[in-house]
């Protein structure tokens, strides 16, 4: 650049206010392309906060509404598994002349299905059905307990005497022993099948004793009773001589009502012999052939053959589910067996 040229220059004058203007529209136009994209960038922002949040109340939405789904079907569920555990068919009202059922299976004791607080009912509304011609009770057991067992014994006698026109038939089918066989004693007829266990007629105690392996592994027993036979048969001590006669004899006195109820409930059709009443046990035929049975038959076929009314409505007292689940996981069983080791020594007819 030449000296005229820069002197030219220099004498031009400069316009402030066309330099702050251009600035300021410089400063315009960047600032309002800032601002701009502040506003859309918020405006997106809005939006995807929206939908979040929108998607987090749909699926809080979706979960409530599977959780109420699951504990209404749980619900259910349950309600259907109790009705059908409890549901009794002598609730209903039958229609027609029909043949009753009550049904003992398993040990005969105070308490569950063969106890008499369960048995007894359920006679008592088979035999006061109107529509029902007779009366079949189903024995599978064992025995036990020869108090329960006399109760239903006695409840049988008297409710054959106020319906006199009501039989009683036992059928046996896998096993009728002991405390089961002084049940059915009292029955019109008893039928089993050739292959039934039936008889056992005696009366037993057990326990254990203690006392060598107390001695070995230096175990001393302390105990302390007021009253000269209040520890009797205690299985930590030695077998008191006295103590082991009256328990023999108390036995002999429960076997000697176990053996009058047979010989009352048979009658004349009892073919007595020096091993009938001695605790043994026969098969269905030869129960027959000794008169401790009557004839071949099941449920089906006494109610078809015998009584003539093939439909059967049955008044056996079930379980409810509590107590079914409790038993499925063996609560029911560890309380027999400990009740069990405390009352060792308990009278049983098995």
């Amino acid at each position: 650049m030449s000296n005229n040229d820069i002197e030219n220059s220099e004498s031009q004058p400069v316009n402030p206010a066309a330099s702050s203007s251009s600035t300021a529209a410089a400063g315009s136009t960047n600032g309002g392309a800032a601002s701009g994209a502040d506003n859309k960038g918020g405006w997106e922002r809005d939006v995807l906060e929206k939908l979040a949040l929108f998607a987090v109340r749909e699926q809080r939405a979706r979960r409530r509404w599977s959780n109420f789904f699951k504990i209404a079907g749980l619900a259910v569920f349950v309600f259907v598994i109790w009705t059908a555990f409890n549901y009794n068919w002598s609730d209903s009202d039958p229609v027609g002349t029909h043949t009753a059922l009550v049904e003992i299976s398993g040990t005969i004791e105070a308490e569950g299905r063969g106890s008499a607080a369960a048995v007894i009912p359920a006679l008592d509304k088979a035999f006061a059905a109107d529509d029902s011609v007779g009366v079949i009770l189903k024995i599978n057991s064992p025995g036990g307990s020869p108090v329960q067992a006399g109760m239903i014994n006695d409840e049988i006698v008297r409710l054959r005497k106020a319906y006199p026109k009501k039989p009683l038939y036992v059928v046996v089918e896998e096993m009728c022993a002991s405390g089961g066989y002084y049940i059915a004693a009292a029955a019109d007829k008893i039928y089993v099948n050739k292959a039934s266990i039936v008889g056992s007629i005696g009366v037993l105690m057990d326990g254990f004793g203690f006392t060598g392996l107390m001695e070995k592994v230096g175990v001393e027993r302390r105990l302390l009773t007021a009253g000269e036979n209040k520890g009797f048969l205690d299985p930590f001590s030695a077998q008191n001589p006295k103590q082991k006669e009256y328990a023999q004899q108390m036995l002999n006195e429960i076997h000697q009502q176990f053996i009058d109820v047979v010989r009352r409930g048979r009658g004349q059709r009892l073919k007595e012999t020096p091993d009938t009443f001695s605790g043994l046990f026969w098969t269905g035929s030869k129960a027959i052939e000794m008169g401790l049975a009557d004839d071949y038959g099941t449920v089906d076929s006494v109610a078809r053959d015998v009584l003539k009314a093939e439909d059967l409505v049955d008044y056996t007292q079930t379980e409810g589910l509590p107590e079914r689940v409790l038993k499925k996981f063996g609560v029911a069983m560890g309380t027999g067996v400990t009740q069990s080791l405390l009352n060792s020594g308990i009278v049983s007819l098995r």
